[in-house]
């Protein structure tokens, strides 16, 4: 229940959040909504005048149709032939009194019987509002199909019959295909219609907007509560409820974390005779608690293949996530401006001062939730993972990560869109494409992604087959996009030096260095700058220590026999411009011992010696071409 709890504790913190809308990064709208209340998809708006008569009516454009509206239990969980009208928006077969006699349906008679009936109750409920009265009069006329064919948002057949479906032979009677038919992808008794009030004399807010009709349906419902219990998670008597909410990820989410409405499956059957013997929570904390799990989601969740990965504060919602990079954490830290090498230290000091302004909001009661979701089947959700900890525990932990699972990246574009050098760690949804390759199957990068978490939080080793998939990928450049070999080349490396921490490697070379692999992968960096200079920017093609880098990862001795029978022609063409890079692999060979030049395959240490001596030999280029140009 602790989850449960934190939830709520965190819709009772952000309640001036509550029904101000927000945009995503694709536009779309979201809100922390009332209780009572939910999310829907309209398809078409109609106005509704101040005395209750029909004004005018438009088909919704998909980047607004996300709508906010009254929910009762029943409607919020009906499924199926089940009679659950929406309290005020709904679909039309619901809301529309001549439908039947449009559509031929008779079976659908008591869907707006059941609606009317009450809409009525609330629009003479002392809680009503003017709106709820005005549009309760003009929905009682029974004429809403009448008044969307005489404006043109529906059409009739020969028959005098609703047009379900769209096809050309309705082009000769109407021209072009209407709009309603392309948002509406069912039939026409599946569009679902929203209402607001319109006056030519006032401003009024729309009704799925106006905070004073959230709170008075919020107080009408209340009423309709009863069957009062202990709350399990509150620890207090209020009213309960079995039915709990459904879209958490999305409109479309059919999938629920808590049911307990099957009575004849193995819900509860067979260990309790009733649900609420297993477990009571009440609606007020179930409707707050799933209110703000969908808040969160669409405002700092990361999604992938419908697995939610989520971290909040209870009093302060915002926190640097577990599955971002060090530059979607802390740019200014990351980016790398000059052409000088980070030392770990240095950059876990800058680090931790970029999360300094998340530890200045820590209050008495700083604690960080870190959730995962995922639904194994359409109608049934699990939390896969959850942790409550200290904010401040968990900062350092952060910290810890992007300071020690670090290495240069040339992958990321600033605001400008050009591309950016930043130091630190790599996002977990990249390790993954490092380690499978950028057209792996979704669900492996989610479950990579869970295996990555406990190595953050907790500081636990990367699993060792991560480390060894990513290792072969970055040891095989031939099958890969040259882009595409870079960014694997330096997760690889951040993985290695976190797996090498108490080594301390870093991306600066190190001239005192003398393991076997660093070595040999230093020797691989120098024959291949030497190739690339002799081969010109014209030329493009991969050179033979990129060529022969999977076989030398293998046999390094035998391979390097034949890298450097290869480089022979290049040296010749560069001549004394060959000859430091030519001193310098005599001057690293010599410190391999005669024993270790041998073809035992090289581990992960020899890509941190390649990439330092690459790095170090192009920092050398550049600086020389600057004293040039000086």
């Amino acid at each position: 229940m602790s989850w449960l709890l934190n939830l709520y504790e965190t819709y009772e913190s952000n309640l001036d959040a509550v029904g101000k809308m927000e945009k995503k990064h694709n536009e779309q709208e979201y809100t922390l909504l009332p209780i009572s209340h939910t999310t829907q998809n309209a398809h078409i708006e109609v106005r509704v005048t101040e005395d209750g008569q029909y004004h005018s009516a438009k088909v919704i454009d998909k980047n607004d149709a996300s709508t906010l509206i009254p929910s009762t239990e029943k409607s919020a969980s009906r499924s199926g032939t089940l009679v659950a009208p929406y309290p005020l928006h709904d679909k039309l077969s619901y809301v529309a009194g001549d439908f039947s006699k449009y559509s031929g349906n008779t079976n659908l008679e008591n869907q707006y019987n059941a609606y009317i009936d009450n809409l009525f109750q609330w629009a003479h409920s002392p809680y009503a509002t003017t709106k709820v009265k005005s549009i309760y009069k003009y929905l009682s006329q029974g004429c809403l199909i009448q008044d969307l064919v005489r404006d043109k948002i529906l059409f009739l057949d020969s028959n005098n019959r609703l047009i379900d479906k769209w096809d050309k032979s309705y082009e000769e009677m109407y021209g072009p295909k209407p709009p309603i038919y392309s948002v509406v992808t069912g039939g026409m008794e599946s569009a679902f219609v929203r209402f607001t009030v319109y006056s030519p004399d006032k401003f009024l807010q729309d009704v799925w907007k106006d905070p004073e009709m959230y709170d008075s349906f919020i107080r009408f419902y209340n009423d309709q509560l009863s069957d009062e219990d202990l709350c399990y998670v509150i620890g207090e008597r209020r009213p309960s409820t079995e039915r709990h909410a459904n879209k958490i990820r999305n409109a479309a989410d059919k999938a629920k974390l808590i049911s307990s409405n099957d009575t004849s499956g193995f819900t509860f059957r067979g260990r309790f005779r009733e649900s609420r013997e297993a477990a009571v929570i009440s609606y007020e904390v179930s409707q707050k608690a799933h209110n703000a799990l969908k808040w969160l989601i669409n405002r700092q969740g990361k999604i992938i293949d419908d697995r939610v990965f989520l971290v909040w504060g209870n009093d302060e919602p915002d926190l640097p996530g577990i599955t971002e990079d060090s530059f979607e954490i802390a740019p200014e830290t990351s980016v790398v401006h000059e052409r000088i090498p980070f030392t770990n230290k240095e950059y876990a000091r800058e680090f931790a001062k970029a999360l300094d302004g998340y530890r200045s909001q820590l209050s008495t009661k700083a604690d960080v939730n870190i959730m995962i979701l995922d639904s194994a089947t359409t109608g049934r959700m699990a939390v896969l993972y959850y942790r409550n900890m200290n904010k401040e525990l968990y900062l350092n932990k952060l910290a810890e990560w992007h300071s020690s699972c670090t290495w240069l990246h040339r992958y990321r574009k600033d605001e400008d869109g050009k591309w950016v050098q930043f130091y630190g760690a790599p996002a977990t949804a990249d390790i993954a494409y490092a380690a499978y390759g950028p057209r792996v199957d979704k669900k492996v990068v989610k479950g990579l992604v869970s295996r990555m978490l406990p190595c953050m939080v907790d500081g636990q080793p990367i699993p060792r087959d991560i480390v060894t998939s990513v290792f072969h990928r970055a040891s095989n450049p031939s099958g890969m996009e040259s882009w595409d070999w870079e960014k694997t080349l330096s997760i690889a490396c951040a993985l290695i030096n976190k797996q090498y921490e108490k080594e301390g490697f870093g991306v600066a070379l190190d001239d005192r260095n003398n393991h076997r692999d660093y070595l040999f992968g230093r020797l691989l960096a120098i024959a291949d700058v030497l190739e690339r200079r002799a081969l010109g920017k014209e030329e493009t093609r991969a050179t033979n220590a990129i060529r022969y880098m999977n076989a030398f990862s293998r046999h390094p001795a035998r391979t390097w026999k034949t890298i450097q029978e290869s480089l022979q022609p290049y040296q010749a063409r560069l001549g004394t411009k060959a000859n430091y890079l030519s001193k310098l692999i005599d001057d690293v060979a010599s410190r391999i011992r005669l024993e270790d030049f041998s073809n035992k395959p090289l581990s992960g240490i020899y890509l941190l010696g390649y990439y330092s001596q690459r790095h170090e030999l192009y920092q050398k280029k550049t600086n020389a071409e600057d004293v040039e140009n000086e």
